[in-house]
């Protein structure tokens, strides 16, 4: 099990904070999803804890250990972003994931050859010649087989077509339950991969809007779905994140708890209740409206 803790993290760039005084502890095996709009410093925090920046100000650890230019904590961090772009032309699919395996001690070659056939990957290809897909399946290739105590995905598959990112989030599953360890997720596809998440960090203007179990995400409001007039009858004095209508039929994004007696009213009037869902709420707590 391997534990980060980040303390008072600051990044500058001349007169820009990309982030600033963010502070979390990550711990266990889980897969935690990091989410922000453009420009929230989600890439800036993942290279500083993959060791591939220097924060200037506060502090980064991985077992107890600073990650930048320490080559033993860096090495229980795998960063995986585009692959095969910088790149020289002579440089194959096959050379790429030996030099991985050259880098990673817990490297899976056997993983890696049965990802690299499910993705349909020809090993002697030359990386740079293949298509933005199918360099983003050899990262996640690299990401899954790496073993990295600490495996990070930034937008690495959203290259992706739909039935290979729904592979690639099936495969990731079955993976962290077999070879447990944390695997940080960043993503915009927040309804596709939300299921995933055991804990959610938001990123917000480059501070840390909140660290959280998802679960506790999902019950921080309700979906409340039914005839329109009743949901609208419902839902008054409520806040309402966001509506849906179809025909007669609505669905309410209700944010703050609901008490006994309003759950009973519900099912008194035939309303149905269901856990809020995550990108509704990211929305809304990223357009300002819980800050």
């Amino acid at each position: 099990m391997t534990d980060i803790e980040v303390r008072g993290l600051g990044r500058r760039f001349g007169s820009v904070a990309a982030l600033t005084d963010v502070t979390f502890s990550l711990s266990g095996t889980k897969i935690c999803g990091l989410l922000g709009r453009n420009g929230a410093g989600k890439t800036t925090l993942l290279s500083i804890l993959a060791g591939f920046e220097r924060q200037t100000g506060g502090t980064v650890h991985v077992d107890g250990e600073p990650v930048f230019e320490n080559a033993a904590a860096a090495a229980k961090v795998c960063l995986v972003r585009g692959v095969g772009d910088a790149v020289t032309p002579s440089v194959t699919v096959d050379d790429l994931i030996d030099h991985a395996a050259r880098l990673r001690t817990g490297w899976d070659a056997a993983y890696a050859a049965e990802l690299l056939a499910m993705f349909e990957l020809p090993r002697h290809e030359q990386a740079k010649s293949l298509s933005h897909g199918k360099r983003c399946a050899l990262g996640v290739t690299i990401g899954l087989a790496s073993r990295a105590p600490v495996t990070i995905f930034d937008e690495s598959y959203l290259g992706l077509d739909a039935p290979s990112r729904y592979a690639f989030y099936d495969t990731l599953l079955a993976d962290v339950l077999e070879h447990p360890r944390t695997v940080i997720v960043s993503t915009h596809l927040i309804e596709e991969v939300a299921s995933l998440f055991e804990d959610v960090l938001i990123l917000d203007r480059g501070r840390l809007l909140l660290h959280e179990e998802a679960d506790t995400l999902r019950a921080a409001g309700s979906a409340v779905t039914g005839e329109a007039a009743i949901v609208d009858s419902f839902t008054i004095g409520l806040e309402v994140l966001g509506e849906r209508t179809l025909g007669r039929t609505k669905s309410a994004m209700v944010y703050g708890p609901l008490d006994d007696r309003r759950k009973a009213r519900a099912r008194e009037v035939g309303l149905d209740l269901d856990p809020l869902a995550l990108q509704d709420l990211f929305v809304h707590l990223t357009s300002g409206g819980a800050r």
